[in-house]
């Protein structure tokens, strides 16, 4: 295998087998051996299940890969072979380096040792010596923060402690490749932040598969993603475009045959790219006015926006103004804006929905609003042939340097019962120039800093 690849896959297949009654295994193990050394025909006893149908990928070394997929897809299937738990039916899978993963609760813990001795155990199955994880062992127990629990037996353990320990050694084993699963989600926020830390820290060395049901994680970790159904690939490619297909996708289950969401497979490759002169902001006056300044260039990406939509309505436009209303190319960041967006209806709505959300690069989430609150209680009912306005007034807030997208949407229904009958991922992009370095994902303005020292 090539030295740039951490994990090949070629044709993977796994095959499970399913017996009515205890029996039947029986007579698997000892019927079909009879008729084979009589020369007749083999019975089967059991039913098959494929869990895997021919499965093959690549994960260069240092990349960090989502698996996305809905449950019974066989993304456990597929981590436990690649982790060699697992033996594949038919195919191969090679790996280059030592793999570490954190799969379903419990996996490689003897729930009668203590969590002290399953410390031990399940470190050396990674390869460490005694005298290695007794050098560890200070470490591992601080970063699981289990307490005294440590030596009392596992099956006595929560769900939150079994998975604080497992993430605990795992994070100490030295391993090239580490498998996250989705079991990440039982633990608490602390502890979840603890572990995205070493997850980040992770991936400037190493290989990351990541298993999991939130699109925005997948996105924000990711490089690319794969999306498994049915124990096939799907598809693959970036983890934004692999997300979205996704979640259209869920949304078609969900709706069944109340709605039917057709692709809209536009070429996103005409985004404009600004690029953003770190010295000009260096050399900027640096008054209170300029210190919380940015520069946001709109572009309207209303034509090549990606997205669904079930033929019924059809955002027309998606537009950012000023406070009157004014269409500007570019924003200085904490003035008041309006967000306007344009719908036409072809058939009738009862209970129509706008809204629109704020992504970053990464797919992340920011902020954004949609008009549910006010039409649960006041509903606007609109005609086929009608046209509806949706207007958002806000402070623009100030972001760090980079591209955003501004998705927006027209739906039908309640907060329970709805359809997304237009949905456009990148309808405005937002192309921010911002001549101070901010820190977290939103920049606020802060009307007062001082530093006082007293004697």
């Amino acid at each position: 295998m090539c030295s740039d690849i951490a994990i090949k896959v070629e044709g993977l297949s796994k095959r499970f087998e399913i017996f009515d009654q205890p029996r039947d295994r029986l007579k698997q193990m000892l019927v079909p051996r009879v008729q084979r050394a009589l020369s007749k025909p083999q019975s089967q006893f059991f039913k098959e299940f494929w869990a895997l149908k021919g499965v093959s990928l690549e994960v260069k070394r240092g990349d960090t890969v989502g698996i996305i997929g809905r449950n019974g897809s066989g993304k456990s299937t597929l981590l436990q072979i690649i982790c060699g738990t697992l033996t594949p039916t038919m195919g191969k899978v090679e790996t280059n380096g030592k793999v570490a993963a954190l799969l379903e609760l419990g996996s490689g813990f003897n729930p009668e040792f203590t969590g002290r001795e399953n410390v031990y155990l399940n470190a050396s199955l990674y390869g460490l010596s005694e005298s290695q994880v007794t050098e560890r062992f200070a470490k591992i127990e601080k970063f699981a923060e289990i307490g005294d629990f440590i030596d009392q037996p596992v099956k006595t353990y929560s769900s939150g402690m079994m998975v604080r320990l497992a993430f605990a050694v795992i994070a100490h084993v030295d391993a090239d490749i580490l498998v996250v699963d989705e079991a990440l989600s039982v633990g608490d926020a602390v502890f979840t932040q603890k572990c995205m830390r070493f997850i980040r820290s992770f991936q400037e060395h190493g290989t990351l598969l990541f298993v999991s049901h939130d699109a925005s994680a997948v996105q924000n970790l990711c490089k690319s993603a794969v999306w498994l159904g049915n124990g096939e690939v799907r598809l693959t490619g970036t983890a934004k475009d692999v997300s979205e297909a996704y979640l259209q996708y869920n949304l078609q289950e969900i709706y069944g045959e109340k709605a039917e969401l057709s692709s809209l497979d536009n070429e996103v490759s005409n985004i404009e790219r600004v690029n953003f002169d770190e010295s000009q902001n260096q050399n900027q006056n640096q008054s209170q006015e300029q210190i919380y300044s940015s520069n946001y260039h709109i572009k309207n990406n209303l034509s090549e926006a990606n997205g669904w939509t079930t033929g019924d309505a059809n955002i027309n436009s998606v537009e950012l103004l000023d406070e009157d209303g004014n269409l500007s190319p570019v924003f200085k960041g904490g003035e008041k804006v309006k967000l306007k967006i344009q719908v036409e209806a072809y058939k009738d709505f009862v209970q129509p929905i706008l809204g629109f959300l704020v992504k970053d690069r990464l797919g992340q989430d920011l902020f954004g609003e949609n008009t549910l609150p006010f039409t649960s209680l006041d509903s606007r009912p609109v005609k086929a042939g009608q046209s509806l306005e949706g207007e958002f007034c806000f402070d623009l807030p100030m972001l760090p340097d980079g591209q955003y997208f501004v998705m927006a949407s027209f739906a039908d229904g309640d907060l329970h019962n709805n359809v997304q009958h237009h949905w456009l991922h990148d309808a405005i992009v937002i192309n921010i120039s911002s001549n101070k370095i901010r820190w977290g994902l939103v920049g606020i303005k802060f009307n007062k800093v001082s530093l006082d020292i007293s004697i």
